[in-house]
């Protein structure tokens, strides 16, 4: 069998993040994560969110990957202490493009993305919001988890440091500002409710979607 896809950053920051989520997300009944990536954090969050549905999404190019991490923990069985049942296989997700979405679109009350938002350049960013403000329900909740700025000032040497990494990557990612975040939400009817701190120099902002 082939080695399962894993990042380290998603290990340290499950614990932290779904602390947050199981509030947020706790009358909720329809999850749509952007941008599943290793997956990893998606088969910690749905056993522990049972009353709810998570439906994994990603660029094509990823869903090998997801589709692997899913069948592993099944496969698990009754050896596995939570197993996951309210687990959604991965659609195929680019966020400038039309979301493939049929009638889950209806019930979509939640929406999460971890670690995506700095990688995406600036028109995929705008994308991602069009994309929110069409197919989350109204009084729904949006996450987001990840490193942002204020007032143009990082909050950390590290998160300088990875903002020159990102640009060597890819001169179309960086570390965005939260109040451009803010001002993309507001044009499609969601406002900042929560801005929690984070490990690591990290944030997690939980939008409500108003109309």
């Amino acid at each position: 069998m082939s080695l399962l896809p894993f990042s380290q950053a998603c290990e340290n920051n499950k614990a932290p993040i779904l602390e947050v989520i199981s509030q947020v997300f706790s009358s909720s009944s329809l999850i749509l994560e952007i941008g599943t990536g290793t997956a990893q954090h998606a088969v910690h969050f749905a056993p522990a969110l049972p009353h709810l549905t998570w439906q994994t999404s990603d660029q094509a190019c990823y869903l090998d990957g997801i589709e692997a991490q899913l069948e592993f923990v099944r496969s698990q069985g009754a050896q596995h202490t939570d197993p996951i049942d309210n687990i959604q296989s991965p659609l195929i997700l680019d966020v400038t493009q039309t979301w493939p979405l049929g009638e889950l679109q209806k019930e979509i009350d939640g929406i999460f993305t971890a670690n995506t938002l700095h990688i995406m350049a600036k028109e995929m960013v705008e994308a991602f919001f069009i994309g929110v403000g069409k197919h989350l329900r109204t009084g729904g909740s949006l996450c987001i988890y990840g490193p942002f700025n204020y007032n143009g000032n990082y909050t950390s040497d590290s998160n300088a440091r990875f903002d020159v990494w990102l640009a060597q990557q890819d001169n179309r990612s960086a570390i965005r500002d939260i109040e451009w975040i803010a001002e993309l939400a507001e044009t499609q009817g969601l406002r900042l409710i929560e801005d929690h701190e984070m490990p690591a120099n990290n944030r997690l902002l939980n939008f409500k979607k108003l109309n």
